[in-house]
């Protein structure tokens, strides 16, 4: 990995540094409410930031991208952790933390960044307005101070609406005054700030009016007073975690892809993938060892870190050391901020992530989208992530196969005396004693073959008739492809027909040899030029 965009001006460097700080700052209320949402201590969002965010910005392909906890890391660790006991979290993490970079520096190193591109916008669209739900839903119980036991986090809001007698009023007041700052602050030109000036301030009204029934972050955990240790790994743990490790490395990297496509770098150039892949595997090691929510590219904080004015790697290198220093000197004062508090900023950042303008367009686009957008919205709400993650993925594989099979399409070219070619329909039954031209286009792999026999001319009682595919333009075929050309060459020749091949190229031609089919059609017939 290289080390490359730290020589910058030094006025581009003093306004970075305070970029970074700026950064800092804002985001540090972010980093406990990952935590929160991760179900640890609230403290571990902010050891992501320290360590995360500096080591990540040494080594991605982009020199702006912010790589920090989210929401979907923070939930996918929540789903991770379910059922380990609160003081084997820190363990656990380490792991975690450690197979989520592993898996990204993989991937990166191997150069797969382009597989990204794979993943449909239906799938995620449905996976991250389910997790916008889940997040906004995940809040209920410290908005409302109601503990609810119920099973998951749709049944816990229901089951908080039926309590509601039970529900403290003042916690409720506490939230719902922090979504409505930060509303009214994004409507100012404090927006940049409007995250820090709600936190800063309910935490100044909960401390001078002191009401016993609100919860406060100090309540739940003391912020130490020095920097992450480093751990080692429990080796025993690595099984536990492997699948939710691969399940969160996706759910980042996809993420991350946001920034690496629609950011470009300073020289105007985009971030390549698999770079950015390996800055973000790093960024997770380096999570690991200190024990934190795993990392992942961030559109929004890139977003943000650039319009506080970060325009190189030093803007989030120094977002990570100003986290450390920020722990250091104001530990107390991030202990007394009230969780209903972090409750309101996470359900302001889970409707951010509902984007009806793109639920829209992908309801408009076809059934299909639309189906596969709300089965993965539902499996995101209601099953694991990894599962979520899983399900999504396998439906595009789906509606990648099937769309595929449907492109297929048979065409016959009818040679003219003049020496021009032109299309006509290919019969349903094959002539005797012609020569049928026929030119298939779309994938010929396995889906599209089926479509593509349906598509072949009936033989029937066609004698002394000549069948010439043409391959111009083919690399490769399936053997899928193969098994069915031999059994329409085996059909042919039962009536006395012959099955011949047009601009056949090397590759393809290997493909014959190897699987014996030279043998059945003549290795004369494969090389006619049409």
């Amino acid at each position: 990995m290289k080390l490359a965009g730290f020589k910058v001006p030094r006025k581009i460097l003093i306004n970075d540094l305070i970029s970074g700080l700026v950064m800092a700052v804002v985001s540090i209320p972010g980093g406990l409410a990952n935590g929160l949402l991760a179900g640890i201590n609230p403290v571990y969002g902010l050891y992501s930031m320290m360590a995360g965010t500096t080591v990540a910005a040494l080594f991605t392909s982009s020199v702006i991208m912010n790589v920090d906890s989210q929401s979907a890391t923070a939930l996918a660790t929540l789903d991770a952790l379910s059922g380990v006991p609160q003081d084997q979290h820190l363990a656990y993490l380490v792991v975690l933390g450690l197979l989520v970079g592993l898996f990204m520096l993989i991937l990166g190193f191997l150069k797969l960044g382009f597989l990204v591109r794979f993943i449909s916008n239906a799938v995620m669209t449905g996976f991250l307005s389910g997790l916008g739900a889940l997040t906004i839903l995940g809040q209920v119980g410290d908005l409302t101070a109601y503990d609810s036991q119920a099973g998951n986090k749709v049944a816990q809001a229901a089951d908080t609406i039926l309590h509601w007698r039970e529900i403290d009023l003042v916690t409720l007041a506490v939230g719902l005054l922090t979504i409505g700052l930060i509303l009214g602050f994004n409507r100012t030109r404090l927006e940049k700030y409007s995250f820090l000036l709600a936190v800063v301030l309910t935490t100044a009204l909960v401390a001078v009016l002191d009401p016993q029934t609100v919860a406060i972050v100090g309540d739940t955990t003391q912020v130490p007073r020095s920097l992450p240790s480093l751990n080692l790994p429990d080796l025993s743990l690595i099984p536990a975690m492997i699948v939710p490790a691969l399940a969160i490395a996706i759910i980042a990297l996809v993420t991350g892809a946001g920034v690496s496509s629609s950011i470009p770098n300073p020289d105007g150039n985009y971030p390549e993938p698999s770079g950015d892949f390996r800055g973000q595997g790093a960024g997770n090691v380096a999570v690991g060892l200190v024990g934190g929510i795993p990392v992942g590219g961030s559109l929004s904080g890139t977003f943000l870190i650039r319009s506080v004015g970060g325009k190189s790697r030093w803007a989030n290198i120094s977002t990570g050391v100003f986290t450390a220093i920020a722990v250091l000197l104001i530990g107390p004062l991030i202990e007394a901020i009230p969780m209903p508090t972090l409750a309101g900023l996470l359900i302001v950042v889970g409707f951010g992530m509902i984007k009806a303008p793109r639920i829209k367009t992908v309801w408009h686009i076809g059934a299909a989208a639309a189906t596969i957008m709300a089965i993965t919205f539902l499996a995101t709400l209601f099953a694991p992530i990894q599962v979520a993650v899983a399900v999504g993925v396998g439906l595009h594989m789906l509606l990648y196969v099937f769309r595929s099979a449907e492109a297929v399409r048979l065409k016959r070219i009818v040679p003219q005396a003049d020496g021009t070619f032109v299309e006509d329909v290919v019969p349903e039954d094959l002539p005797s004693e012609e020569i049928v031209v026929l030119h298939p286009l779309g994938s010929l792999f396995f889906a599209g073959v089926a479509e593509l026999e349906e598509r072949l001319p009936e033989v029937g009682q066609a004698r002394r008739t000549a069948v010439i595919f043409r391959f111009r333009d083919r690399d490769e075929v399936g053997s899928t492809f193969i098994r069915a050309i031999e059994r329409y060459t085996r059909s042919l020749h039962a009536g006395g027909n012959l099955l011949m091949l047009a601009g056949v190229n090397e590759k393809v031609l290997n493909q014959l040899e190897k699987t014996n089919m030279l043998d059945l059609i003549g290795e004369e017939l494969s090389l006619i030029h049409i």
